[in-house]
């Protein structure tokens, strides 16, 4: 089945891809991006997104090894939103001048 129209890439390609990067590579996290990489094309129109995501979700050899997974820090997410700049960094949209 085509997945992407724009790069012509079908679902035995995704699924090719994934094993092979498993097998070259036991503890790699396997991204799209990695995906399109290693069949040598880039992302064009993102509208196959849905589809290219599901396709990979079928694949057995995804999965997050073992030891890699937990590594993430409880509390180390969005909820902290803090980017290093002063409070009020933007200027009222009252007051300015037109």
């Amino acid at each position: 089945m085509i997945v992407c129209h724009c790069q012509g890439i079908t679902d035995h390609d995704i699924h090719a891809a994934i094993d092979w990067m498993r097998a070259a590579d036991p503890q790699t996290i396997i991204t799209p991006g990695k995906i399109y990489h290693a069949l040598g094309k880039a992302a064009d129109c993102g509208g196959c997104m849905p589809l290219f995501l599901k396709t990979m979700r079928t694949n057995d050899n995804l999965e997050v090894p073992m030891e890699l997974r937990g590594l993430k820090r409880p509390g180390s997410t969005q909820e902290k939103r803090y980017e290093g700049r002063r409070h009020r960094h933007r200027l009222s949209q009252q007051g300015s001048p037109v």
